[in-house]
């Protein structure tokens, strides 16, 4: 007889107050060629795994457990696997693999791969108590992080560091940040490190004190003017209907980059009043492995720390709930307890 673990599962995609998440108790996965067995110590809860469950996002398999800022420790090797040991603690981030093959990959840029997988989306996640992931895209986590506060870094802080730089503001240039919950309060920090003024806009009174705390320059609410014209922002709330308020908050040629999977509609534009004399808005897809390297590096030497609220394994659904109607400031993360 197979072991089993514990793990939360998509039922049927709908509210989250309609209970959309299930406990679940499954088989412990195999690891195949080129994979690793991690024993999860903590998950974090992501805006995308609430999309998931909500159906913004469809699932792509029956009963997939959500979960991608993954950090384990190594439990058992695949076949051929070789870069790791039994034993090593180490971080499994959205991006599960890539083709290798495709136009996007062959450029480095395999964040637009043509055949991509996605954890938990794709395949079952860290809302378990173990997980299999491939070794070429698992992530060797810096010292002086625990568990807590490496997990959110591993989507939230990766997108927000991708999307900073797709802004490409100018040095000692004027940020804007649209919603202030777990990857923005990570990106804020990056952006303030490297010399940015920050300014906030987010409906969310603890947001706005965090912000402050943090040394955002201004923290007002979402429909709020900054302080000034911007020379670029970052829209993290997956609200359409702000773009329009942000790219009247951008000076010339400055840039929005909206940060996340799933946006609702974006109504109607005006060209002179939004988009002309070389306002520029820009997606953000997915991330690469040299993404999460390269902000985990500049997150260990900046000393950047997440602002966390912990969960204990059993209570993934109330931390989905709570997300979605923002109890919380910064980031949830799940804490895998053994039993």
């Amino acid at each position: 007889m197979s072991p089993s673990m514990r793990a939360w599962a998509v039922r049927t995609p709908g509210p989250v107050d309609d209970g959309p998440l299930v406990s679940v108790e499954r088989d412990v996965p195999v690891p195949g060629p080129g994979q690793l067995l991690l024993r999860v110590r903590a998950c974090g809860v992501c805006r995308t795994d609430l999309h998931l469950a909500e159906g913004d996002l469809a699932p792509r398999r029956a009963l997939v457990v959500p979960g991608h800022e993954i950090v384990g420790v190594v439990e058992a090797l695949g076949p051929g696997s070789r870069r790791f040991h039994v034993g090593d603690r180490l971080g499994a981030g959205w991006l599960a693999k890539t083709c290798g093959v495709c136009r996007f990959c062959l450029a480095e840029r395999e964040n637009l791969c043509l055949n991509p997988t996605f954890t938990g989306w794709d395949v079952d996640g860290g809302y378990a108590e173990f997980v299999v992931a491939n070794e070429d895209y698992v992530y060797e986590l810096p010292e002086g992080f625990s568990d807590l506060e490496v997990a959110p870094l591993l989507c939230a802080g990766i997108i927000g560091y991708r999307a900073l730089r797709r802004v490409e503001l100018p040095k000692g240039g004027r940020l804007g940040l649209y919603g202030f919950g777990g990857s923005a309060h990570l990106t804020a920090q990056i952006a303030l490190v490297e010399g940015a003024e920050v300014h906030v806009m987010t409906r969310s009174k603890e947001a706005r004190r965090l912000a402050l705390e943090l040394g955002a320059t201004s923290a007002g609410d979402t429909p709020d003017a900054p302080p000034g014209s911007l020379d670029g922002a970052i829209l993290f709330a997956p609200v359409g209907d702000i773009v329009p308020t942000v790219l009247e908050a951008l000076d010339r040629g400055g840039t929005l980059a909206i940060s996340g999977i799933y946006l609702s509609e974006i109504p109607p534009l005006d060209y002179e009043r939004h988009l002309f004399e070389e306002r520029t808005m820009r997606s953000v897809t997915a991330n690469t492995r040299e993404d999460g390297r390269a902000f985990l590096d500049a997150a260990s030497r900046a000393g950047i720390r997440a602002t966390v609220q912990p969960y204990a394994f059993s209570e993934a659904d109330r931390a989905l709930a709570d997300l979605a109607h923002e109890r919380f400031s910064g980031a949830a993360v799940l804490v895998i307890d053994e039993h």
